[in-house]
């Protein structure tokens, strides 16, 4: 009867790197994978150039961790950033820091990252399962004594000493990532967190597709739930075919998809002169009026606001492109200069798991040791990467989660079966 040390259900980053790090301890390791190749989504992330990482310290990495960032410190600190970094390195992919602390593969192709990372695995033995799906747990005695793998038509039975749900999550399915390990997990016995999109578009109400492509820089953003602020932020973002997005938006879209989903109301309040006060941005447009009591508008947001963004702008205040403006009405003054500073949008939608950068929410983390990624219910039963729930921000967060929890999965399975030989 074969049986496997180590069976990983999922060859994404996660899985690639728990089948790593289990094959460099000596285990006998099988990585299966439904899609027909490894590391799927990998080569979609960072627009195909793969943000492996951030080179920020722990104490700034941390708050881009959600919902719980301290379950997270164990993993990081078995496999920092630093260490990543370094183990890419000494296999063969030189990497380079780029803005934000952002690190990338030095070719700037994603698929150095996947192809680096196979060749290792290989190295080390590991034995791939492509075509191929874990449908069912045998669990004797609370532990996972085999796996019921689908491939095609063929229903095969194959035996384990240990076995790491690396599935991903939902985001981006057509990558493979069509919730599997959810189901796995539920028939082990444990509980999931709500899952939803995070890192994804927010649909404003009445959309002006006029504005698709426009990009702005360095604004101010506060996201509110009803009347309260929850989030602020500062720096870009992109309207696009699915609304609000960019750095900014995707950095607000969890808490904003979150609250969506609980039924509650979502306004964006953007500041387009964040640098200047509202006083500051009054005597701008004072001083725009010259030696002249009149001006007309369009002619002054051109000195003030993208071109793209004006039509939207004069919409919202309600005049038209050749309105004059009056030093004698300064109440006009002030409503421009309001909406500069305080330009509300209302959100109704968001993009959903179809194009999602991350999942949020899964395998709840109170039923797994933060030391071991070992589950609490099953001894012999590990997770990694998305399908835990276990989220970060866009800026190489998410995949330094995947790294660095399945390099954690995969030494404490081997572990686990060392222990357990020596007490033979």
């Amino acid at each position: 009867m074969d049986r496997f040390d180590v069976a990983i259900a999922g060859a994404g980053a996660s899985g690639l790197m728990a089948a790593i790090s289990a094959a460099r301890k000596g285990m006998k390791v099988l990585l299966i994978e439904k899609m027909e190749r490894a590391g799927r989504k990998v080569l979609i992330t960072g627009k195909g150039r793969c943000n492996i990482t951030n080179t920020k310290d722990w104490n700034e990495f941390s708050t881009h961790i959600y919902p719980n960032s301290g379950f997270f410190r164990f993993a990081f600190r078995a496999f920092s950033n630093l260490q990543l970094i370094q183990f890419f390195e000494e296999i063969g992919l030189n990497t380079n820091i780029e803005r934000g602390d952002r690190v990338y593969p030095e070719s700037g192709r994603s698929s150095d990252v996947v192809d680096i990372m196979l060749k290792e695995a290989s190295r080390l033995g590991v034995k791939f399962l492509y075509k191929s799906r874990v449908i069912d747990l045998v669990i004797i005695n609370n532990k996972v004594d085999s796996i019921t793998c689908e491939t095609g038509s063929v229903v095969n039975r194959i035996y384990v000493n240990s076995l790491i749900i690396a599935t991903g999550g939902l985001s981006y399915p057509s990558t493979g990532s069509t919730g599997d390990g959810y189901l796995l997990a539920d028939k082990a016995g444990h509980k999931l967190s709500k899952r939803f999109p995070s890192l994804t578009a927010l649909m404003p109400v009445k959309y002006d597709l006029n504005i698709k492509g426009l990009i702005l820089k360095n604004i101010g953003l506060k996201l509110f739930v009803g009347k309260d602020c929850v989030q602020e932020e500062f720096g870009d973002a992109e309207f696009t075919n699915n609304g609000f997005e960019g750095p900014l938006g995707l950095r607000i879209s969890r808490k904003a998809v979150r609250a969506l989903i609980d039924g509650n109301k979502v306004s964006l309040r953007i500041d387009l002169k964040p640098a200047l006060s509202n006083e500051q941005v009054i005597n701008r447009i004072v001083r725009e009026f010259g030696d002249s009591d009149t001006l007309i508008i369009k002619d002054l947001l051109k000195k003030l606001l993208p071109l793209q963004l004006i039509p939207l702008i004069l919409n919202e205040l309600r005049f038209s492109p050749s309105k004059i403006l009056s030093k004698r009405l300064p109440g006009e003054i002030y409503a421009v200069s309001d909406l500069i500073k305080n330009w509300v949008i209302n959100i109704e939608n968001f993009t959903g798991f179809e194009r999602c950068v991350i999942t949020a929410g899964g395998v709840e983390l109170n039923e797994i040791f933060p030391k071991s990624m070992g589950s609490r219910i099953i001894e012999n039963l590990y997770f990694a990467g998305e399908v835990i729930d276990l989220d970060g921000d866009t800026g190489g967060y998410n995949l330094q989660i995947a790294f660095s929890t399945g390099y954690l999965a995969g030494v404490s399975a081997s572990y686990l079966i060392e222990k357990s030989r020596s007490l033979m």
